[in-house]
């Protein structure tokens, strides 16, 4: 049974949250959609808040997974620790509150999600992810497992492709904002992609007001960063995954402006 598995750019900002909302299902139905990964880290500029946390939900999200971010509101630490869909890194110290891999039965399938983050120019105190993967990849049993990597350098992503081929089904980069066009399956049959991209306006950098940021690479000073309107992008990959095998057998990239 083919298994077709959203995976969602970081929600950046009210603009990129309300866009979520406005597409995400109508994209769910056009693609025949069984489950989807959102990445929220991003919903208020730097962290997000529950209530931002259950409107990604609402929208049609199954997981919602974060990153360096995930603590930026810290009003998320108890709604962590209660909501088995919501995953922090898992490679976080032991001592942060929340998971970061979380097995959903749907019943024909189990799918696992796991949510890691990089430690290349990310400066986080972080376990391996690497051998963290490993870890996580003994517990539960699953049909399909996804990651989503939270990593700044492409070097690290391609890497953590290689070393788990095989091994689980998908993985994507999240955290650049910037899809990159490498989408593929790898010889093990595990779909890959580097970047998703982003979910927020399209005329900025990054999500940021481009003046804001400009002005940060001048040497000024930009003041708390602040996310335009006008249009906003939804960016994403969609991988087809055989249930039986939980081997991807495509990938393909999506951009809903």
């Amino acid at each position: 049974m083919r298994c077709n598995i959203l995976a969602v750019g970081d929600v950046v900002g009210e603009q990129g949250l309300a866009h979520l909302e406005r597409h995400l299902r109508s994209l769910k139905k056009l693609k025949a959609i069984d489950f989807t990964v959102v990445n929220g880290e991003n919903a208020s500029g730097v962290g997000l808040t529950p209530e931002q946390a259950r409107r990604i939900y609402d929208a049609g999200a199954d997981a919602v997974t974060l990153g360096n971010h995930a603590f930026g509101k810290m009003q998320i630490r108890d709604f962590l620790e209660d909501t088995p869909w919501l995953l922090r890194p898992a490679n976080f110290t032991g001592r942060m509150p929340g998971h970061g891999c979380e097995i959903f039965d749907l019943g024909a399938v189990r799918i696992r999600v796991m949510n890691l983050i990089g430690r290349c120019d990310l400066a986080w105190g972080t376990e391996n992810p690497f051998t963290t993967a490993d870890r996580l990849l003994e517990r539960g049993r699953a049909d399909i497992t996804l990651v989503d990597f939270h990593a700044e350098a492409t070097s690290e992503k391609l890497a953590m492709g290689y070393y788990l081929d095989g091994r689980v089904s998908a993985l994507w980069g999240t955290h650049t904002h910037v899809p990159t066009a490498d989408e593929r399956v790898y010889p093990g049959g595990m779909g890959y992609l580097t970047d998703l991209g982003m979910t927020g306006p399209v005329e900025s950098v990054l999500g940021i007001e481009p003046e804001q940021s400009v002005e940060h690479f001048l040497g000024g000073l930009p003041g708390r960063y602040r996310c335009p309107d006008g249009p906003c992008k939804l960016q994403g990959c969609v991988f087809g995954i055989d249930s039986e095998t939980g081997r991807c057998v495509s990938a393909e990239r999506v951009d809903i402006r």
